[in-house]
Parts: structure tokens; sequence; C-alpha cells
């Protein structure tokens, strides 16, 4: 363990310590006597009786470490060992973490005060996660306390955590702390007299990200505003920098997309966020995406067992993750084997008698799982059962069209039944079969190679559906990617998109929903329908299916309904291709659940005016690159190429530049695999024409490059009729280009790319979704910044000050405020210039700071009128455009212009009688008067108002007196 830094003499301890290790600043030593051969000695003897008659508080660890500094006879005692293993630990963590570091000190003194402090951090940081912080201990009040005063921030602020690290300040660091609160990053050093005191907000991070060099072995890069900051030197980096992400992250979607904190109490207070409660967040975030859950489900409970799998016969080790509604398991070795059992499903759970502490779980279609070796699987299976008692009451009679074996089939089941019960009310509007089987039905008779090949691929999913049940609890194997890979069936693509993508289980929670959301959404009309119906006929229109009324009513009736459950999102561009594609193979409730599953929970953001989804995913996409194809990286001089050419890729998920018989095979890996499979086909498609690329000159050439490839893409196994398929329109003699399979290409994709992690993805977009948010907020204020700079005489380093203080004040308000109107978010759906509006409140404070009129004895009155002037539209808010209009005649107005403002401020609607509540406050306003009287409307005749202007003179003359004092 690490000590307190305190001095030791070595005239005689070399007599009873061996030195093992040693360097210029560390050493390492064993006590002798302690298992050398034949006790070391006398010495060692006489060490070791020594050593074993202390009593046991008393004793010696066997090893330890000193602190050295060249030319120097001082020690300092730092850590010590009960074995080789605790201090080798040590030992290695000093190498790597402190030894680079030290070479930058220009004095031994220096480096002494800095290893002293950095040790001591180590201990403090030990110490504090022995404590739980939302039980608000001893340590983390102390902690508190300091950083309340160190920093000065509003009692409101919570304070989630606490780091010892080093932040670098040029080439040397600075031992100190680093507190980690819901708006704030802050860190506070006192070393040698010299104070150092860093506040970053949150909202300002662009750049969050580890990073190592020759002299950090792992730190942590912040940028904020253009200025970078690094950070070293934690006990626990990885945890750090998790928390660290999931806040700027937390903050970012705060204040820019308010729409992610409506339904979500528990962030939408920020007083109620805690590291444990982020770290639990973020495990269930990774939890439902990974098994395609509904967002709404928790991880409770995490238990390490085995899972007996009855086809392979063996036991499979992995981790068993329960939520409210669902009992999940993955592997952790190479078999990729998961199973999702919704407790809906559930029959019955049991417990064996024997040693093997196993927990039996049946389902329906005389099913069950096997759990062995679950720690306290006496109480879990308490617990279960309880859970599925609750379950079967909330999901009575309900479960998924898809049955769990095949087995299981049973037209008198009460699936059936539930089924045609909740299809009757509808049954006149919304289809009940899938448009393929409509359009293109199977010919029995006409048997052809290609006809063969999909009943040998029916055949062999068949053949696992028999091995690994059928339906939402099937074994998910290595196996089963590998068919999704060759193209999943005609007849089954439905039944295993809802299976993959998780809608199954929306589905099933929400009977009779979708009937009810299309006849209440019937006959509604606005800007979404309206796009919607402009849209139509451009949805697949080669296609027969959509040709004909059916087609088209139902892709109306799908869209239209979704835009009314969703009206945040409403309808973008690409969602109908998309959806047009969703109504061939499913039928078209499923095709609503399937929209629903994508639009909300696998492509997040995609679907909204600023694309931020997608724009974060093609970052992403950008960072593979350079990962794995460096020389294109290095060709392309300009990396937004990649953006504007993938873009169309991410939205549709290729159905928009392939051929549709090729295009639904990527549909299948995307419903199974997720974002994975687009960005790894995105690879594979880059890396199979890099030879082209690499000649071409100019981003046309490629772009050409590019679409010649994918129009001569094909799938030489899709029994679609030529008439459907769009890569068969393509002639030989025209096209001389080398056809290439789909198949052939996914499975490159797999095998080539495959090794790229879910989590590294997860993480990958995080940190992306900080520059692409603090990019469009850029190019936000540079389009504010153009359009003002026209009509004011302040320069643009000026009005680039001001509205970082307009934003910085606006965000202030929002930190500490749980429900402010909702006009005052930022709404990018508004132009530029309204997008950040301010009240009278936070003028009055900008009023105060900037406003040369700022030192007159009336103030408070002067800032409410200046407010009530700009507010023309009278809806108690003014953008940035009205308030630097305002700004720039009080600095650069001529004296007429001035006088003309003064006189406008006294007259209506400007002017209104303030009178004080507190006369003993004098002239200041409080905020419920301030908001008051910026809320009155002048509403006398506009004759009434000139008259009474004109009798008004005491006013006139108020106007010079206050001209006087203010000028």
């Amino acid at each position: 363990m690490w000590l307190k830094p305190e001095e030791v003499l070595l005239k005689n301890a070399l007599k009873l310590w061996l030195m093992e290790r040693s360097n210029d600043y560390f050493v390492l030593q064993r006590r002798r006597g302690y298992r050398e051969e034949g006790g070391g000695g006398l010495t060692g003897l006489l060490v070791g009786t020594l050593d074993s008659v202390l009593d046991s508080t008393a004793k010696v660890a066997p090893f330890r470490i000193l602190h050295q500094t060249p030319d120097s006879q001082v020690y300092l005692s730092i850590a010590c060992g009960a074995n080789r293993e605790e201090i080798t630990k040590h030992w290695e963590w000093l190498e790597q973490n402190i030894m680079k570091t030290l070479s930058v000190f220009d004095s031994n003194e220096d480096i002494t005060n800095f290893v002293q402090g950095k040790i001591r951090g180590l201990i403090a940081e030990e110490g504090k996660h022995s404590f739980a912080k939302e039980d608000d201990p001893e340590k983390f009040r102390e902690a508190l306390l300091k950083f309340e005063k160190c920093f000065g921030l509003p009692e409101q602020e919570k304070l989630v955590t606490y780091y010892s690290c080093s932040y670098w300040k040029g080439r040397v660091p600075c031992q100190g702390w680093l507190y980690l609160s819901t708006n704030f990053l802050s860190f506070y050093s006192f070393l040698l007299g010299s104070e150092i005191k860093l506040i970053i907000s949150w909202d300002a991070v662009s750049k969050l990200e580890k990073t190592s060099n020759v002299i950090l072995t792992e730190s942590i890069h912040v940028c904020s505003q253009g200025e970078n900051h690094y950070f070293s030197m934690f006990l626990h980096i990885n945890q750090t920098y998790l928390l660290m992400e999931q806040l700027a992250n937390y903050a970012i979607k705060r204040i820019f997309d308010k729409e992610t904190f409506d339904n979500d109490p528990i962030l939408d207070d920020p007083l109620q966020i805690t590291k444990r409660g982020l770290e639990n967040r973020a495990h269930s975030e990774q939890f439902n995406a990974f098994f395609r859950l509904p967002k709404e489900e928790t991880l409770k409970e995490v238990h390490e067992c085995f899972l007996w799998v009855p086809f392979s016969h063996f036991n499979t080790h992995g981790k068993m993750c329960i939520s409210e509604n669902y009992i999940c398991f993955a592997s952790q070795d190479g078999n990729l084997c998961s199973v999702i059992i919704p407790l809906r499903e559930v029959l019955a759970i049991d417990k064996t008698n024997d040693s093997s502490k196993s927990v039996i779980i049946s389902i329906k279609g005389k099913t069950a799982f096997r759990f062995s070796e679950v720690k306290e699987f006496e109480q879990l299976v308490a617990k279960l059962r309880l859970k599925c008692g609750a379950a079967s009451t909330q999901y009575h009679d309900i479960s998924t069209e898809v049955p769990i074996s095949s087995e299981s089939v049973d037209p008198s089941d009460d699936i059936e039944v539930q089924s045609l019960i909740c299809q009757k009310e509808c049954s006149k509007t919304v289809n009940t079969e899938a448009l393929m089987t409509v359009f293109h039905p199977q010919d029995l008779e006409t048997l052809n190679s290609k006809t063969l090949k999909e009943k040998m691929k029916e055949q062999s999913w068949n053949i696992l559906f028999t091995e690994c049940g059928r339906g939402v609890s099937m074994f998910r194997t290595k196996k089963t990617q590998d068919l999704v890979v060759r193209g999943i069936p005609e007849t089954l693509r439905g039944e295993l998109w809802m299976l993959f993508s998780g809608a199954v289980n929306d589905m099933a929670a929400n009977p009779g929903y979708y009937a009810e959301v299309v006849e209440q959404s019937l006959g509604t009309c606005n800007l979404a329908t309206e796009e919607i119906e402009r849209d139509l006929r451009r949805s697949l229109p080669e296609h027969p299916a959509f040709q004909s009324d059916t087609g088209i009513s139902a892709l109306r009736r799908v869209l239209t309904a979704y835009a009314f459950r969703n009206p945040k999102i409403g309808y973008c561009q690409a969602m109908n291709i998309l959806t047009s594609v969703l109504l061939l193979y499913a039928k078209e409730e499923e095709a609503f659940w399937l929209l629903v599953a994508v639009c909300e929970r696998m492509l997040p953001d995609y679907f909204n005016r600023r694309i931020i989804g997608a724009l974060v995913d093609q970052a992403v996409f950008e960072e593979l690159i350079r990962d794995h194809l460096p020389q294109l990286t290095e060709h392309m001089t300009d990396m937004t190429f990649f953006s504007s050419v993938s873009l169309s890729w991410f939205l549709t998920l290729f159905i928009s530049v392939l051929p549709i018989e090729s295009a639904v095979n990527v549909v299948d890996c995307f419903f199974y695999d997720g974002i994975k499979a687009i960005l790894q086909l995105g690879l594979a498609i880059l890396d199979y024409n890099l030879d082209k690329l690499l000649e071409c000159k100019d981003d046309a050439e490629a772009v050409t490059a590019l679409n010649r490839f994918f129009d001569n893409v094909t799938n030489k196994d899709s029994p679609l009729p030529s008439s459907v398929q769009q890569g068969s329109n393509v002639s030989d003699e025209k096209s001389s280009h080398i056809r290439v399979d789909i198949t052939d290409l996914i499975r490159e994709s797999n095998e080539k790319y495959g090794n790229i992690r879910c989590e590294d993805i997860y993480s990958m977009r995080c940190r992306n979704r900080l520059y692409v948010i603090q990019t469009l907020e850029e190019t936000t204020k540079q389009n504010v910044l153009r359009v003002v700079s026209q009509d004011v005489k302040l320069s643009l380093h000026e009005l680039d000050e001001l509205y970082v203080i307009f934003k910085r004040e606006l965000f202030f308000s929002y930190y500490w405020c749980l429900r402010a109107p909702v006009l005052k978010h930022h709404d990018p759906s508004l132009p530029y210039l309204e997008q950040y509006q301010i009240d009278c409140q936070q003028f009055r404070v900008l009023y105060h700071l900037l406003s040369p009129w700022a030192h007159s004895a009336n103030r408070d009155s002067l800032a409410l009128w200046t407010f009530r002037l700009l507010d023309e539209n009278s809806d108690c808010l003014i953008n940035f455009k009205e308030f630097s209009s305002a700004i720039d005649i009080m600095y650069n107005g001529s004296f007429t212009e001035k006088l003309k403002v003064l006189f406008k401020l006294h007259i209506p609607p400007a002017y209104t009688e303030v009178k004080y509540k507190d006369p003993s406050k004098g002239d200041e306003l409080s905020k419920e008067e301030l908001l008051y009287f910026s809320q009155l409307h002048v509403s006398k005749p506009a004759k009434e108002k000139e008259a009474e202007s004109a009798k008004n003179s005491p006013e006139k003359v108020a106007i010079y007196s206050v001209f006087k004092d203010t000028i």
C-alpha cells in the first residue's frame, strides 16, 4: 500500500534490507531473512527473530519502496507490500506514470515535492473509494467544502466526485485535485506558493479523449474554446474518463437537446445527479443497446454464471443481466452466444437441490434454460418469481406473433386469438400482409436455380430453429450471424427483422396501439403530412407495390402515424425510403414498430432537422478510416469528402445507392449488428475501391468511381423477378466493370473489420458528439455575426465577444433552473437569430455589466424600459440582433441617435410606471417585479397615447435629467 512520505535513516538500514530494484529516483527493497535460502545467514536470522517477536501491529512489511534523488542522502518511504506481487504492482505504476515525468523538473527539490504530493493524493484517492458518495461521508463533505471555497460557485452546483491528479501547465505537472460537478470541470492546485485554479463548463468542451505521448503514459485531453488542457496520473483513469464523458454529454444534451430530457425525470433535475447514478445509467444504456431492449428498461442485477447450451452439449460462461421485464445472457468467450427471455414468456422458475447452484427458467413452447453456478441462487429465484408474477399481470395474454420454437406453433393458441382481436377494429384500413406476399407470391411449381437456393436458405434456418429455438428467446450464436450474412430468406425476413431489432418486444407491450394511432392521425393536416404527401410517390417508384393505392396508402398510414406518435421528429426525408422497404417484408403494424426501433433506438437523433446522429456516425466513420485505411487518408487532404458521400449511406442504410435486391441484405445485417454493420460495409467499399480512389484527382472523380461501383453490385441469389431488380437493368454491354456480389462484399467486411467492437463505437459516438454539436454551434454563431454585422458599427471581434457573453448568461440561467419556459431553450428549428433569446432578468444582468448607462440612479428602470423597447413582438424575449443593436447605439451611436433612444424609453410602449413594493431598497427592482413590469402590455389607443405623452411634460424634463446622468 502507499505510505505517507516519511524520511528514513539508511546509515544502518542496509543491514536490515536488501536492494532488489533501483533507478535514479526510486529503490525497491526486501527485508533480510524473508524467503531466503538458509534464512539469510546470521543477520537474516536476527532480523527474522526481531520481526517475529514483535506484536502484529508493529510488524514490518517484507517489501518497501523508497524515493531518492541523485546527490541526496535523504530517502522517503512511499510504499510497502506484504508480498512481491503487491509491491511489484506499485513499482510498475511508478515506472509507467511517474518516471518519465520527473525529467521535466529543473531541481531535485521540485522532484521531491512533486512525488510527495502525488503519493499523498493516491492515499486520499484509495481512502475515498471505501466510502459511498451518496451517503455523504466525512471526507466527501470536506472535499465539498474545499470545492465551494475554492471556486465560489452557487450552492446549487452539485459536486459529483473528485480525483487526485496532475494538471500540465506547459511541460511542468502540477499536482492537485480535479472536481467534477454537474456543470463544470474544476481543478485546484497550490504548490510552492503557486496557485492554479481552472473552471471549464461542460457545454464548452469540444473534445474529450484519452491520449498518450513520450512523457505521459496516459492522460485525459480536454479542449475548450480552442484551449487544450491535459490531466494525468489518475489512480483509475478509465473510470475517471468515463464519468467525465458522461457529464459532458449530459450537459450537451441538457443545453442543446432539451427533447432528451422532456420525459426523463432523473436527468431533468441536475441536483439529483450522482456518480453511482451516472454509472448505473451508462450500464443500462449499453445493456439496452446490446440486447435491443426498450429504452425504458433499467439494468438491475448482473450475475456471473454458466448457461447450458443443449445443441452443443456444453456450459458456456457469461453474465446473466436482469432488468424489470427481461432476463438476458451473453457469453464471455468467443462463441458469441446470447439469449433474451422476456418475463411475459416465463411459465416457471425452479432451482436444483444439488451443488450446481442452478436456476431453471421454463418458458412457453416447452423450452427451458438452465443457469448454473449462480451466486445466491435461492434469493435470485425468489426475486424472479415475484417479477414474473408482476409481469404476467402486466402482459396478460400478450405475446409475440413469432413462436419461440417450431413445436410451439398452434393455430388455436392465445397468440393468434390476441392478434385477431387487435386487428378487428383496424381490418378495414390496415394491411395484415407484407406487400411482397401480395405483389410477388412465391410460385411453388416453378423451380429454378435461384428458387432452389432460396429453399436451401430456408432449410438452413429451419435447422437452426430446431437447434436454437424460434422467436424472441432463441439462442443467438455465431451460426446465426453466418446465416444473416448469407442473406435472410424472403419468407422469413419480416419475422427476423422484428426479432433482431427488438421491435417484437415493443409491439408485444403495446397491443392495439398502432390501430389507435392510425385512427387518431387520420385527417390531420400539418407540415409533416404535407411533406409526406409530397414524397409518397418518390418512394421506390419502380416497384409495383408503390405504383398502386395499396402500397401508397400503407406507406401514408405508417409515416403519418409515426409523425403523430413523435411530433418532435415528425417526418424527415429518407424515412419514406426506409419505410417502403420495411413494408415490402413486414406487415403494416410490424413496419411501424420497426420504424420506431430504427428512429428511436438504433439510429438515435438521425431523423431530425439537424441530423445530429448521422453527423456523429460520419465522424466515427472518418475516425475508422484513419485507423484502417491510412493511405486513403493521406491521399484525401479534405476528410469532408467522406462525410458528403456517405450521408445517404447512413440515412437510408445503403437503400438509396444499392439496387433493392442487394440493399435488403444490408438491412438484414443492420438489424442484427446495428450501426456496426453499416460502418464495416462502408470501410469494405472504400477498401475495394482503394486503387481507383487513390488515382482520382478530385472529389468529382471519386464520387463517379463509387457510383459506378454501386451500379455493379448484384445479388445473384435474389429470387425477386427481373422486373423488380434494379441491378439487372444495367446491360452487360454498357457496363464493362466487374460485378460484385453483395453477399461476398458483406462477408469480406465481416472478415476484415469484424474486430471493431460495439463498445468502441459507443465510446467514439460519445466523443464525436461533443465535436459535432460544438461545430454546429460555431456555424450558428458565424451566421448570426454575419447578419448582425451589417446593421451595427461594432467590429466582428467585438460582436464575437458580445455573443459569447450573451450566450453564457443564457446558459447560466439553465444550470440551476430546473424548468424554464420552452421558448427560452435552445431551439435549432428556428432561424439562426431566434435560436437564443433572453428574458428581462437576463437582460438586466447584461445591462448592468455592459451598458455605459448602468451607472445612473434608476438603472433598473432604464434596463426595464430598454428591454420593453427592444421587445417589439411583446413575447418577453429578445434575440442577439436586438440586444447588440442597443449596445451598439450606447457606444457607437451619434448624439442624436442616443437622444432619440432615450426619448423612446420614456414613452409607451417602452415606458411603464414603476411602483416599488419595498421602498427601503431604493430604485432596485426584485426579479419578480422586473418580470411583472416587463410583461405589462399597453392597450390604450394610439391617439390617447399621443395625448397623454403631450400632457406629461414632466417626463420630458426627466429625459434630460437622465440623459445628463448617463451620457
